[in-house]
């Protein structure tokens, strides 16, 4: 049997087309044989494009669906990639309705999203637009467009040669096409990302202060105190401004309130920036020649949090202010472009980790992904121009993050113990490896370490709020403790790190009342070999006495096959020490889990490798192993073992009737010598 097969999993990175596609195929099988008996509507081109269009989303995850998700799916994906008669055309909100309720059935939805019936009442609303949507020849994509168009010349798409035919006339100008609609479905399609374009990384889950530590932290902040100290220094009357700017003893005084050391271009340029900042918040307005408290802004005052969620969201709305002052920069600045995006992307890279993130591996990152905008800008080639373009870029990079500290977003560090280890780099790979440019980069300069990057709680809190509303995937301790038992094994399996899972699963069980069994029944239940196995494994590890309550299952009539499994991988078993009966049952384990994930002519391969000629011999003993997954036994048997019965069944040695030659009742004429 293959090693190392991956469970049935709701969430593929954008690579990971091969594994998607086995997956997304299985789901549709076990939907419509679902929906068959449930007599409920399951066109699988309906079924396809729903899940692709999960995948090809932002954060990717299948089984994740809230109104919003449905709206997407019915009146974009839907419209642009379906191309079908009438009748699969007009069934596909029942289509989509069907596969909502057979996740949930399945244990497969999202505990995160909207419940089934929030969904179902998004289906039926959304239903009332789809008629119109689907027809809407400006909704398609350009392989929908020309399909369509041939069926309006009565060429049948499907028909290779008739659609290549059709394929020359157009390039011939023989065909006769809306070309406006043309026009706009190529710049559309040129503007709109391409798969795997929208993924946005997986961060790991975390766990949020309390309202308290929050409130407190954001009355600590000293931004916000600045912020306060200047409302109530402009006051109602205000202060008067000349040339826009205050007047120099205005300002003196300003600096001197807020504590601003130093004087001249520095000290003018951070009272300036402090002064935007409070117009940007709203507490302050130019009025009349002069700068005015914003009388509306008194109940912000009074509200340390909403005051400081407004100060940290106009922080992405200073533009260039936020970078280094002019004349102390080495040369144009990308971030004073692009500030907000660039900044927040930087916030991304240092959400979710336990420890520090040296400021180098950030500003490495960020400046791989964003330096090829420099091609927009003539004379910014060449590794000169891109070297002062890079210094720029560290130096606002890290003051951008200094104002950030000053809110208190933010903990910057000199302190690198935390950081040492064989590998310092090792633990910010886990999602995946870093390349070779950045890794190098950022390794260059550790003998000379850089400061340390880390999310404050309350940082954590408002960066987490900050993408959720981008609709970003980002878990969070302790929010699945009202989930159903599949469903809270099920995430946890597929989104969780193990220093999460486990607190997790506690904090589920402290909810429940320490009763396991509601979690080994999501187990039993689990319509899927992979998925069941990776269940019980957290299950397991997230329990003190798990590996015993392994031992015990390993005599369940469920869930013994899938016991002895992970018994036989952890080395507490050996194949020697199971009995004849446990030896079929790990057999049937292993090929329905092949089926589950893969073709059948995979597994038809495996058991010809295994058995040979024997082959069709074993697939029967799998049937006969009673093993207790029907539903993937039914597959089993249907897919693998009755088309290899068929192929392989011996032919019979039938004698020639008389006559069969060519000479009717054996009495025709001989043939001449």
């Amino acid at each position: 049997m293959r090693e190392g097969t991956r469970p049935v999993r709701m969430h593929f990175d954008p690579e990971e087309a091969e594994e998607f596609e086995a997956v997304k195929d299985l789901l549709i099988r076990r939907c419509t044989a679902w929906a068959g008996r449930h007599r409920m509507e399951a066109g699988e081109l309906a079924l396809s494009v729903a899940l692709d269009s999960r995948h090809h989303s932002a954060d990717g995850r299948l089984g994740y669906w809230t109104p919003r998700e449905v709206r997407e799916t019915l009146l974009r994906w839907m419209p642009r990639q379906m191309t079908a008669d009438p009748g699969e055309l007009g069934s596909a909100p029942e289509s989509l309705r069907t596969l909502l309720c057979y996740l949930a059935s399945s244990g497969l939805l999202d505990p995160r999203g909207a419940t089934l019936a929030e969904l179902g009442r998004a289906v039926t609303e959304t239903a009332r637009e789809y008629p119109e949507a689907v027809v809407n020849p400006y909704r398609w994509g350009l392989v929908k467009f020309w399909a369509m168009t041939a069926r309006e010349h009565g060429v049948d798409p499907a028909d290779d040669r008739a659609f290549a035919e059709f394929q020359r006339d157009v390039e011939a100008g023989r065909v006769r096409y809306d070309e406006r609609v043309l026009g706009y479905l190529v710049r559309w399609q040129t503007l709109e990302p391409g798969p795997g374009q929208k993924r946005t990384a997986v961060r790991p889950p975390v766990s949020l202060a309390s309202d308290s530590e929050i409130d407190e932290a954001a009355a600590s902040s000293m931004v916000v105190r600045d912020l306060v100290s200047i409302t109530g220094w402009a006051g109602a009357d205000g202060r008067p401004l000349t040339g826009g700017k205050l007047q120099p003893q205005d300002a003196f005084l300003l600096e001197e309130l807020l504590g601003i050391g130093g004087s001249g271009a520095g000290a003018h340029a951070e009272t300036d920036l402090l002064l935007k900042w409070a117009k940007k918040t709203a507490l302050v307005r130019v009025s009349r020649g002069r700068l005015r408290r914003v009388a509306r802004s008194a109940p912000l005052l009074s509200d340390p949090r909403a005051l400081w969620w407004r100060a940290f969201e106009a922080f992405f709305e200073l533009g260039g202010a936020i970078c280094v002052p002019p004349g102390e920069g080495a040369g144009p600045s990308l971030l004073a472009i692009w500030p907000g995006e660039i900044v927040s992307y930087a916030l991304d890279l240092a959400y979710g980790w336990p420890r520090p993130v040296p400021m180098t591996l950030i500003q490495e990152t960020a400046w791989c992904a964003w330096k090829g905008r420099l091609r927009r800008y003539p004379g910014a080639d060449g590794p000169q121009q891109e070297f002062l373009w890079r210094i720029r870029f560290d130096q606002d990079l890290e003051r951008a993050f200094t104002l950030l500290a000053g809110l208190g977003v933010v903990e910057l560090s000199p302190d690198t113990a935390e950081a040492s280890g064989a590998d310092p780099l090792e633990e910010y790979e886990r999602e995946g490896p870093l390349s070779p440019e950045i890794r190098e980069a950022v390794l260059a300069c550790l003998p000379e370490p850089p400061p340390l990057v880390r999310l404050t709680p309350l940082g954590t809190w408002a960066v987490r709020e900050r993408m959720l509303a981008w609709g970003r995937d980002l878990p969070l301790v302790g929010e699945l403790v009202a989930a159903a038992p599949a469903e809270l094994l099920g995430t946890v399996a597929d989104h969780y790190p193990p220093e999460t899972a486990r607190a997790e699963v506690d904090r589920w069980l402290a909810a429940h009342g320490e009763d396991v069994e509601p979690l080994l029944r999501a187990v039993r239940e689990c319509p899927f070999r992979t998925r069941a196995a990776a269940m019980l494994d957290v299950l397991v590890d997230c329990l003190d006495d798990g590996h015993a309550i392994l031992e015990r299952l390993r005599h369940d009539p469920v869930l013994g096959p899938t016991a002895i499994q992970a018994l036989l991988r952890t080395g507490v078993l050996e194949v020697d020490d199971l009995t004849d009966r446990e030896q079929t049952l790990v057999l049937a384990e292993g090929l329905l889990t092949l089926l589950e994930l893969g073709r059948p002519e995979e597994v038809r391969k495996e058991l010809d490798a295994m058995a040979g000629r024997k082959a069709p011999e074993v697939a029967k003993e799998v049937l006969r192993s009673g093993h207790p997954a029907e539903a993937a036994l039914e597959e089993f048997r249907l897919l693998v073992a009755e088309p290899m019965w068929v192929h392989r069944r011996p032919r019979r040695l039938v004698r020639a009737a008389p006559g069969s030659r060519g000479r009717p009742g054996g009495h025709g004429r001989k043939r001449r010598r």
